[in-house]
């Protein structure tokens, strides 16, 4: 397998809104970050905290396009030592033009191209952007057009803007797989991607990065339908390098609640346990913020750490038949649920706080993830506000799909989740019993999600509910929350509850 020369970050930064507190960066008491700041935070995301890459989002949200200008021009001694592109990584995240408008898809490329001219007027010796994110990528052909029009304009940039100098007219791209299917069915995609790459730019490609969500994914199809997902995308992947004798380095796009991945300074074992094969872990805003700055700078270095050993984990045939089963049950117990809260839901994704300046999720310049046929909110609120009420979305569904295993689907899931039994004893403690209680009696579609508890703890034998004097605030405050109905004090108490647990979704 061709060994390659650059640098593969383990470390990326992102600007995921998942924070309660307010960032180390920040001198105000505010932890909203505007889109000018986050110039700043990707400053001190390199140079205080020491992560290899840091993601620059223009998917559904305002992005700056000064922000190598600033980074340069603010701090040149640092990036001359640690360069952009060589050192250090800025990784654009493009908005998918197939599922929002692609208004800012050339600013975008404009801007990657006039930071190779500003790179080159510095004397600096790398190109600093030189791959983008393509997000809900779902075909070959998407990623082929893609960077099909940024070769494009960058040949008549360098026709007719570029004296002297010609821009490069290449952009790597990293496919971001979201949903079961696609995550699956990653290899055959890739493999078609490989095919059309070289019959299109006339050359091989020395290496892949494959973006693999699992927010977004649970948010879709439940917790365990994604844990899954992500588990066989993973295997499958490393099966697929060694066919095609290539490169391939995953890369999981996790928040610190468990829903979300489960990526936390407190727990970078479990996380490196349940996420093998990987190479490239996302750190989102409540990693990085919600923790003291040392635990957070300590936690990077032993991910780092264990990502650059991290070897993929096997599965025969029939092993991954039945956790593609399991995943399938699991979906459908989670959906036929969820349909029936949603309506009870929606004043609390309404009054959920915000930590971004972000473009409207429907409409001219947004778009929607939609569940069985619902405008979902993004998948952080989600989160967040199920929390809040004290209701743990990872055991919407969970519960029933895990009682409904036959004893060879059991242990194959557990031999494959081995932290199960430490995660649910630790999301057991955010239950409120009284807040699910009163939500039961306006709704008896409650009672389904109170089930998947029952049969979760009869499995795990685990304690429900509060184990600490923060943890019983949170259950007082979820309570409460059921029973208000003005959205201002709504607000209030999701961002008092954030602050208790450490994350607000």
């Amino acid at each position: 397998m061709n060994k390659i020369t650059r640098r593969i970050p383990n470390i990326m930064g992102t600007q995921h809104p998942d924070n309660a507190s307010v960032p180390f960066f920040k001198q105000s008491r505010s932890p909203f970050i505007s889109a000018y700041k986050e110039v700043d935070e990707a400053f001190s995301n390199f140079s205080t905290l020491d992560t290899d890459e840091y993601m620059w989002d223009w998917e559904g949200k305002h992005a700056d396009s000064a922000v190598i200008d600033r980074l340069y021009s603010e701090h040149y001694a640092y990036f001359k030592k640690n360069q952009l592109g060589r050192d250090k990584f800025l990784t654009f995240r493009l908005p998918n033009i197939w599922e929002e408008k692609g208004y800012s898809l050339m600013q975008a490329m404009a801007t990657i191209l006039s930071a190779e001219d500003f790179a080159k007027d510095l004397a600096f010796d790398q190109r600093p952007l030189f791959e983008a994110i393509l997000p809900m990528a779902q075909t070959a052909e998407q990623l082929i057009e893609i960077e099909d029009k940024f070769a494009k304009l960058a040949n008549f940039k360098s026709a007719e803007f570029t004296s002297g100098s010609n821009n490069t007219a290449r952009l790597d791209m990293i496919p971001l797989f979201e949903g079961f299917d696609t995550q699956l069915n990653a290899p055959q995609i890739l493999k078609k991607y490989l095919a059309l790459y070289e019959k299109t730019f006339n050359r091989p490609l020395e290496y892949l990065r494959v973006f693999l969500a699992g927010s977004d994914s649970a948010l879709s199809n439940g917790f365990m339908n994604s844990i899954i997902g992500n588990k066989l995308a993973l295997t499958r992947l490393a099966e697929f390098s060694d066919q095609v004798d290539l490169p391939v380095f995953p890369i999981a796009g996790t928040g610190s609640t468990i829903f979300r991945g489960g990526l936390s300074p407190r727990w970078i074992k479990r996380y490196l346990e349940e996420f093998p094969g990987l190479k490239t872990a996302t750190v989102q805003s409540a990693f990085r913020y919600d923790y003291p700055t040392d635990q957070v700078k300590s936690a990077i270095k032993e991910l780092r750490t264990g990502l650059q050993s991290s070897q993929p984990v096997s599965m025969t045939a029939a092993e991954q038949t039945i956790l593609i089963n399991v995943a399938e049950k699991s979906a459908h117990y989670y959906h036929e649920t969820l349909d029936q809260l949603i309506v009870d839901l929606q004043p609390i994704f309404d009054a959920f706080p915000k930590r971004r300046d972000r473009r409207q999720h429907v409409g001219i310049l947004g778009y929607s993830r939609q569940v069985d046929g619902y405008k979902m909110p993004r998948a952080i609120t989600f989160t967040g506000s199920l929390y809040s009420i004290g209701v743990p979305p990872e055991f919407i569904g969970f519960g029933r799909a895990l009682m409904s295993l036959n004893a060879k689907e059991l242990a194959i899931f557990i031999q494959h989740y081995p932290n199960l039994k430490h995660d649910f004893t630790h999301l057991a403690r955010y239950i409120s019993q009284d807040a699910l209680a009163s939500l039961s009696a306006k709704n008896p579609a409650w009672l389904e999600v109170k089930k998947d508890i029952d049969d979760m703890q009869a499995i795990l034998q685990f304690e429900i509910g509060p184990q600490s004097a923060k943890e019983e605030e949170n259950d007082r405050l979820a309570f409460d929350l059921v029973k208000v109905i003005d959205a201002p004090t709504r607000t209030l108490l999701i961002e008092k509850q954030a602050l208790l647990r450490g994350f607000l979704g």
